[in-house]
């Protein structure tokens, strides 16, 4: 098992990390594939890539920001309701705490034993109903804007390493098309390897799942640009 700081990262910013990253490399990606077989005019390319990332990031900054607070409310509006029904029905939650306790294989005395210590704490009777009846996971105050932030950043750093090459190689435009998938892969990689280090899984077989789903999305932009191209009058 992995050791040190990476086995403290919160999962909701390396999902988050590795769905900005990905969505902006790959959207950012098509387009400039796309545009290659269009056309050579490489400030056209400049524009397109550049309204891709700017319109890209804000909006998978702003979606992310909005469903993670989605999420926030939907939890304290469930845990409100089944604050009251403690309040109001406590033979019902009560028997909903049993059956929890059931599933998980206590009976006879030792059921009526838990049942009886999880209904003496409210705090804990409530954390378990909320994880293991509604199947909720808390959210915390700041996590919509934090979730906002961090995919932001990421689609922002995603989108611009398919672009690089075009940047450093503006008149060998088709070499640029070229390092830039290569560059793509390896930022690929590296996320899926990065996820597999961070969680569980085989680190290259995570990478190269990456790489497969990414440059497959990509390179659906060449296709489209080079079918289009081809059927201009």
């Amino acid at each position: 098992m992995p050791t040190g700081p990476e086995t403290h990262l919160h999962p909701t910013l390396l999902s988050d990390f590795i769905l900005g990253s990905q969505d902006g490399l790959v959207n950012v990606l098509g387009i400039l594939l796309g545009l290659v077989v269009s056309t050579s005019d490489v400030r056209i390319i400049y524009i397109a890539a550049l309204a891709a990332l700017a319109a890209e990031s804000i909006s998978m900054g702003a979606v992310a920001y909005t469903s993670t607070r989605a999420r926030r409310l939907l939890y304290l509006a469930e845990q409100q309701r089944e604050i009251d029904e403690m309040r109001t029905m406590p033979d019902m939650e009560r028997e909903e705490v049993r059956e929890i306790f059931r599933n998980w294989g206590f009976e006879g005395a030792e059921l009526d034993e838990m049942v009886r210590r999880i209904e003496a704490k409210p705090k804990a009777m409530l954390d378990l109903m909320m994880a293991f009846e509604l199947r909720l996971a808390p959210v915390s105050a700041d996590q919509p804007l934090n979730s906002g932030l961090v995919v932001l950043a990421a689609t922002v750093v995603g989108s611009a390493i398919p672009l690089m090459p075009f940047v450093f190689l503006p008149t060998m435009l088709h070499t640029a098309a070229v390092i830039s998938v290569v560059l793509s892969g390896i930022m690929l990689f590296a996320v899926g390897w990065y996820e597999a280090r961070t969680t569980i899984g085989v680190t290259w077989q995570s990478g190269l799942r990456m790489v497969l789903i990414g440059l497959a999305a990509g390179l659906g932009g060449f296709a489209i640009g080079l079918l289009a191209n081809s059927h201009v009058i």
